[in-house]
């Protein structure tokens, strides 16, 4: 392609809207342009890149069985309703209403629909198992769009679903698309952590994350560098470990201290000159219908998957500001756990400090010197907060390091999920029904290129790798077009994916724009160049040589 004819466009000035690092060089390399917020355009440059990830993907797919459809963006509201999603995704699923006022959403993900073609289809256990994937266009309502395509409102995603007669069948299947992810994520040059995971709103009995890690990742993990033990923020446990008598220092005389119209923790521990680990949250929540309170040390975070698994329950909502009243006696800001008439579980922090500071259960009041057992009571302790850095490992006796990073794929075994609320049986040997088993593999292939450019770029631009980059290596010439326009049309026949500066610019405009949309392979035509002597520049180490056109061609392929 002669970049004279080409859709091109570069920038000098860093976009106002820029957020990241890969948001920043997508706009100014011309790969994107942002129609609406999370919503962009890809441009040519960005296309190609796009489409090279997708071929990729395909025969990664390909290669472990899995056969492509293509499944509509837009589906009727009905579907989702026999899962209860309809609700449960809330304001994140585009809604909208046909002329004849039939609901319809744009698809966030695709389990309802590949359900609804299965159970017309499969029947038999002869047909089982197999699976199905498509690279497609998905939408969510995202409060905050950031990142430009990390976490945008419009994006692309390649899903695939497994259907199985035993969790055997699901567990190999599982196993294959691990490993295709695996290579997949090599291929396009990426350094990523695979972790446990939370499977959220998708739901199942296991999942797995691929995160690549990046310093502007929206997602956070933890990663045990002695025993190599990884989860995501979710799903990280801490290992309790006893600091000794439960006790710090001498238990010392309750007493109920003013705190006008502080109710944070930051603005109460200032205002007593106490540090936050030193006070006590009360969190007072319903659980599948039952208010409950939950105790959590001011310096941490409650994890509500750690608790519902605990608690072994499907639904978690804050309590109301009247519940709240009706269940403390005091106002929201000010609960605590003495004198409560309600089941009380903690979180392991909790077991091993006194002399607390909690809630007094009635406004601008607080309690200092709060020690469990003497004050209150607790019914069981969990492993119920959000990790941090360098909290107990669960598996050995090293300590967490938390890393950010973004998602780039998600397996899921659905197990009968979704064949139970949407009937997918089949008959098997015997003439018997049974239940479909299911598994469900997500990778992000718009947000591949944001990872691949946060983890490989320099002052001057984008780096991309061989298998993705726009183009494979770009001719620059600068003093012999003659030579040049030869050894374009010389590499096109050969099949080599080339660019060529052709442009009417000065040699400083081309070599920037070069290297600031990251073609792995630059050669340089000057004036002194010949066919045997050739100015070949390796674009992510700036490595010059000087080749023959044999030996460009093999260096490329």
């Amino acid at each position: 392609m002669k970049l004279s004819q080409y859709f091109f466009h570069t920038s000098i000035e860093v976009p106002k809207d820029a957020e990241i690092i890969s948001h920043s060089l997508m706009l100014k390399a011309g790969l994107i342009k942002m129609l609406s917020s999370g919503i962009y355009s890809y441009l040519p440059l960005g296309l190609r890149v796009l489409r090279k990830i997708e071929g990729i993907i395909r025969e990664e797919m390909n290669k472990i069985g899995a056969i492509e459809l293509l499944m509509p963006s837009l589906s009727p509201s009905s579907l989702w309703k026999e899962t209860n999603r309809w609700t449960e995704y809330g304001e994140d699923m585009f809604r909208l209403k046909d002329r004849k006022d039939n609901e319809f959403g744009l698809a966030p993900t695709h389990e309802e629909p590949i359900c609804d073609i299965v159970r017309d289809i499969v029947q038999s256990y002869k047909k089982l198992p197999f699976s199905l994937y498509q690279i497609q266009t998905k939408f969510r309502d995202e409060p905050r769009p950031r990142g430009g395509v990390i976490r945008a409102r419009e994006f692309l995603m390649k899903d695939a679903y497994s259907f199985h007669k035993t969790e055997k069948e699901l567990d190999e299947t599982y196993q294959k698309f691990f490993g295709a992810y695996k290579r997949i994520f090599e291929r396009c040059g990426l350094n990523f952590v695979i972790v446990e995971a939370s499977a959220g709103i998708i739901g199942g009995s296991f999942s797995n994350e691929f995160i690549a890690s990046s310093e502007n990742g929206e997602d956070t993990i933890f990663v045990c560098k002695s025993c190599g033990y990884s989860a995501s923020l979710e799903k990280a446990e801490i290992e309790f470990r006893s600091q000794g008598s439960g006790i710090r220092g001498q238990e010392m005389a309750l007493e109920l201290v003013e705190t006008p119209n502080l109710k944070s923790v930051t603005k109460v521990s200032g205002y007593l000159s106490k540090k936050p680990e030193e006070l006590i949250k009360t969190l007072v929540l319903k659980a599948d219908g039952d208010v409950i309170a939950v105790l959590i040390r001011g310096d941490s975070d409650l994890n509500e998957e750690k608790l519902k698994k605990a608690l072994n329950i499907k639904e978690l909502s804050m309590a109301d500001e009247e519940t709240i009243e009706k269940t403390t006696g005091g106002p929201l800001g000010f609960s605590g756990p003495i004198g409560l008439n309600i089941k009380i579980i903690a979180d392991y922090s909790v077991k091993d400090g006194g002399n607390f500071v909690v809630g007094a259960n009635k406004e601008n009041f607080h309690y200092i010197n709060v020690n469990m057992g003497r004050d209150f009571n607790v019914s069981s302790f969990f492993d119920l907060r959000n990790a941090r850095e360098n909290d107990p490992c669960p598996k050995c006796e090293g300590f967490l390091s938390e890393i950010k990073g973004i998602e780039l794929g998600h397996c899921f075994k659905l197990g009968t999920k979704y064949s139970k609320l949407m009937g997918l049986r089949f008959l098997d040997e015997n003439g018997e029904k049974n239940l479909i088993i299911m598994g469900c593999y997500g990778i992000g292939v718009s947000r591949i290129i944001a990872a691949v450019i946060e983890q490989n770029y320099d002052k001057r631009g984008m780096v991309f790798s061989k298998e993705i980059a726009p183009f494979s290596l770009v001719i620059i010439n600068i003093e012999n077009k003659e030579l040049a326009d030869w050894l374009y049309s010389t590499l096109k026949d050969l099949g080599i994916d080339v660019l060529y500066d052709d442009r009417d610019e000065t040699p400083g405009k081309k070599f920037a724009d070069a290297d600031l949309i990251g073609i792995p392979y630059q050669i340089i035509i000057g004036k002194k160049s010949t066919r045997e002597k050739i100015e070949f520049v390796e674009r992510k180490t700036k490595k010059t040589e000087f080749l023959s056109l044999d030996e460009i061609i093999e260096r490329i392929k």
